[in-house]
């Protein structure tokens, strides 16, 4: 959903929401149905809400077709946008384009970060044409595509625009062609999408939560993503399984540490690559990237989120409040320092 407010001045708050229907079907026992796992629940959105009608007069919008009526109606100062769409690759972008097309100013990246960051291969392009190092990849429009296959195994196959690790189950970790072959199959038929595999990095693995903007940049304690605790038969993934099913608020795993134990060096490597990512692909207020060390001990980017997953419950595994929280913020604090620095960034 789309969280337009009015900040005392008008402030919208534009979300994607689950209706209380579903909620109680896509949650049961903790579990969720992996089609909605990207949109916020009202305990999220609620709690976003809460955090900025401290300052602002807050009016909810649903990120739906209504939404333009809505903007219309409300004219809001700013919208704090954690909508993350319904349809197509560009589904992130979808109401930054409205509000573009309206002139009302938002937090967050704007529609062609947005849509490209969501597009994990055309992501990859950039990275590699500004040499920021990245798995190498290949990315297949049918399985046609596997021949003349150069990757090295093992190798992760996944659906190329999916986000909140959607479509990364154990069996994406492929370590031969045949594995390899099985699981393209299924994602070409279940995700009706491009196939993204690239080469499986062993090292270790951390995300890096971004906030500011120009020289006010900057990157807040930096989270390693342990996987100590997972079962000895679980593959090194935070796949859609470890994410939602085996950390779950019945079972939470102690898998995130922050700051994450490293020396200095490695530490100011990885925060000088993220802050390179985050001004290479444009990105504005906030972002979280995800890093991995290749054989070779070298930062790895994997993954650029410009709309971070931000659950309220400090007993929740949600990395951008862990590192806020790690850095001396509240999570209002977090929110309402975001919705400044687009608020400055605008000159309001």
């Amino acid at each position: 959903m789309a969280l337009t407010f009015n900040v005392k001045p008008e402030l919208s708050l534009a979300a994607a929401s689950l209706s209380a229907h579903q909620n109680a079907s896509i949650f049961p026992h903790g579990k969720i149905n992996e089609r909605f796992a990207e949109w916020d629940t009202w305990e999220t959105i609620h709690a976003v809400e809460s955090a900025l009608s401290i300052y602002n007069n807050v009016t909810l919008v649903e990120a739906n077709n209504d939404c333009f009526s809505k903007f219309l109606e409300n004219k809001p100062d700013i919208v704090f946008n954690i909508a993350e769409g319904i349809n197509g690759i560009s589904r992130e972008a979808q109401i930054p384009a409205v509000l573009d097309m309206l002139n009302i100013p938002y937090t967050g990246s704007d529609t062609l970060t947005l849509a490209t960051c969501l597009d994990k291969a055309r992501t990859k392009e950039i990275l590699s044409y500004y040499n920021i190092p990245n798995p190498r990849f290949k990315l297949l429009q049918s399985i046609k595509d596997l021949k003349n296959f150069s990757l090295s195994f093992p190798v992760v196959a996944k659906p190329d625009a999916e986000g909140s690790s959607k479509g990364i189950f154990s069996s994406s970790f492929c370590p031969d062609m045949k594995s390899l072959t099985a699981e393209v199959e299924r994602a070409f038929s279940e995700y009706e999408q491009p196939v993204l595999i690239e080469e499986f990095l062993p090292g270790r693995e951390f995300t890096a939560a971004i906030i500011g903007n120009g020289t006010l940049t900057r990157l807040l304690p930096i989270i390693e993503i342990s996987y100590d605790a997972f079962p000895d038969d679980f593959v090194p993934l935070y796949s859609y399984e470890a994410k939602w099913i085996l950390d779950s608020k019945e079972n939470q795993l102690d898998i995130y540490k922050c700051p994450a134990p490293i020396d200095e060096q490695l530490a100011q490597t990885i925060s000088d690559e993220c802050l390179k990512v985050y001004s290479t692909l444009r990105c504005r207020d906030w972002s979280r990237i995800d890093v991995r060390l290749d054989k070779n001990g070298i930062p790895n980017i994997i993954e650029i989120n410009p709309l971070p997953g931000i659950l309220p419950d400090p007993k929740d595994n949600s990395c951008y409040p862990k590192a806020a929280r790690a850095a001396g913020m509240s999570y209002n604090e977090m929110l309402i320092s975001v919705l400044n620095a687009a608020r400055s960034r605008y000159g309001i």
